[in-house]
């Protein structure tokens, strides 16, 4: 046998041989191509049919991508395939046996697992705890899956140390944490769910490493995202979902990322206009020696930035760096010291309600948490944020109907797909969500607009939408601080550009000449991009 160079971890060599030898064996030669398969999957639910017809085969050992609209079915596709939804409809086949899953457990024991967009770690635990929590008859809790860990992170590059408080770590590290945990468990299928949605280039290039390390070792990844160049660059075939139903397969190879659109939303996608904007010298929103503190040292330390009428400013950084607490603090949810002053006038001492009425709008950073009445109608989360303001009251008192009729507006003019707005804002897709979210904090004429990731979890046609209403908005008047994990947003859409590193603003850029490589190793302390 061949000696393995010495800077190959050793455990990674027997891990590759134990695979050649699953792989060589006759069991293994006999096994079908494809890893699943969904015929004729349907999923109805009250007023809507979610899911109609699906078909999909996705190989084994690939990078299969699957893409559509908001709406489009992809998650319930993906509850279905994950146990934690049954179809009225279809078959599901698993290496070419049928398969039916009632519940999580029963796909994890299948090969499944499943990496979802917002993180399920415990911050206050060590990369070990979270892997075998609820795993402990695998390995045990100490040395044994302390060793399995170790040797799982060698042999798919995921460089994780077991002992390491999740806490201490970045985004991309707990990124590849969740993708130990289901490795961790036996899956050889993943479903990845927007993995890139908070990562910055380098570590987007470092998970699409980690993938072709996965699917080198004969592991299937399903990959869902609304980003059509990455997906393109990563994957190796392509299905859309459209209204529900797949409309085609089609090898990255073959299609542009506007082609790609275009077969989500099932026409030709508009050219996009930007128009003339005028940036005036009024001073909107002004933040002077903002410090938030916290345990050990600050979270925002003297922060100072000026918004100007018609100006957006972005704000770049990794998450965990201040982001948050600084829009908190702007918004009077967070205790912080400075000041903060609005169109002049300082409001430092105001509460939330009040800096609302005054002409803040707001769209948080999690949509379920601080954005959404998620099991109430529509329309009630058209008033959240605004109760006390025009169509929603009258003078003291609730306008019910007010509410309603200007919640009809908002899904008509923002495209929210929905088959009324009695039904919970639970029954929207994400994207869906988002639009309802934005419509809302616009139709008040803010003066001042947080946006904190508008467009996060949105697809392609949904984000163009959103964009046009800022720019609208902004050629208008608008003053907004955009923060935002995309960075080609945060490029096209900022008039002025600040980085943000461990609570403090480390550089200001230039929109019109920065690259997203060169903002990523900047919010990363890599770089010199000021």
């Amino acid at each position: 046998m061949d000696r393995a160079p010495a800077s190959v971890c050793p455990g990674h060599v027997a891990y590759r041989a134990r695979r050649q030898l699953i792989t060589a064996s006759p069991s293994a030669a006999a096994q079908p191509t494809s890893a699943v398969e969904l015929r004729g999957i349907t999923k109805r639910f009250p007023g809507v049919i979610a899911n109609s017809d699906v078909n999909l085969v996705v190989r084994r050992g690939e990078v299969h991508a699957i893409v559509g609209e908001n709406g489009a079915g992809k998650s319930t596709l993906m509850k279905i395939l994950y146990g934690m939804q049954k179809p009225d409809e279809g078959t599901i086949t698993v290496n070419g046996r049928e398969a039916s899953f009632s519940s999580p457990s029963d796909a994890i024991d299948a090969g499944f697992g499943m990496v979802h967009q917002h993180f399920m770690l415990a911050d206050n635990m060590t990369v070990l705890e979270n892997v075998v929590l609820g795993a402990e008859r695998l390995h045990g809790i100490g040395a044994k899956a302390r060793a399995r860990i170790r040797e799982i992170s060698a042999a798919y590059h995921l460089d994780v140390e077991p002992d390491e408080l999740v806490e201490d770590l970045g985004v991309g590290d707990r990124q590849r944490v969740e993708i130990l945990k289901v490795l961790y468990r036996g899956a050889k299928v993943l479903i990845l769910d927007e993995p890139t949605a908070v990562l910055v280039p380098q570590e987007v290039d470092e998970l699409f490493g980690n993938l072709r390390e996965l699917k080198a070792e004969g592991l299937t990844v399903i990959f869902i995202s609304h980003k059509l160049d990455e997906v393109r660059a990563v994957a190796d075939t392509i299905t859309v979902i459209r209204r529900g139903t797949t409309v085609t397969t089609v090898s990255p190879a073959d299609v542009t990322a506007r082609q790609l659109a275009e077969l989500m939303v099932g026409s030709e996608l508009p050219e996009p206009t930007l128009g003339a904007v005028t940036v005036t010298d009024i001073a909107t929103l002004s933040v002077s020696g903002l410090t938030v503190a916290g345990i050990g040292r600050d979270l925002v330390h003297d922060v100072s930035l000026t918004i100007h009428s018609g100006e957006v400013v972005g704000l770049a950084g990794v998450e965990g760096n201040g982001q948050a607490e600084l829009v908190e603090a702007i918004m009077g949810v967070r205790p912080a010291t400075g000041t903060v002053q609005l169109a002049g006038v300082d409001i430092s001492g105001w509460d939330t309600r009040r800096r609302r009425d005054a002409g803040i709008g707001y769209i948080p950073e999690d949509r379920h948490r601080h954005a959404l009445l998620l099991e109430s109608p529509l329309w009630e989360n058209r008033m959240l944020g605004h109760q006390t303001q025009p169509p929603n009251s009258r003078g003291a008192f609730i306008d019910r109907a007010g509410a309603r009729k200007d919640t009809v507006r908002i899904v008509e003019e923002y495209d929210v797909r929905t088959p009324g707005i009695e039904v919970s804002a639970a029954s929207l897709s994400g994207g869906n969500q988002q639009k309802l979210i934005v419509g809302r904090e616009m139709s008040n004429e803010p003066k001042v607009l947080i946006a904190a990731h508008p467009t996060r979890g949105v697809d392609v046609g949904a984000q163009a939408a959103i964009w046009e209403q800022l720019r609208q908005a902004r050629a208008a008047g608008l003053a907004t601080l955009l923060i935002s994990a995309d960075l080609d947003e945060l490029i096209g859409m900022s008039d002025t550009l600040y980085v943000i590193l461990r609570g403090r603003l480390v550089a200001q850029v230039d929109p019109a000449t920065v690259t997203p490589e060169e903002l990523g190793a900047a919010m990363t302390g890599a770089g010199e991009a000021a």
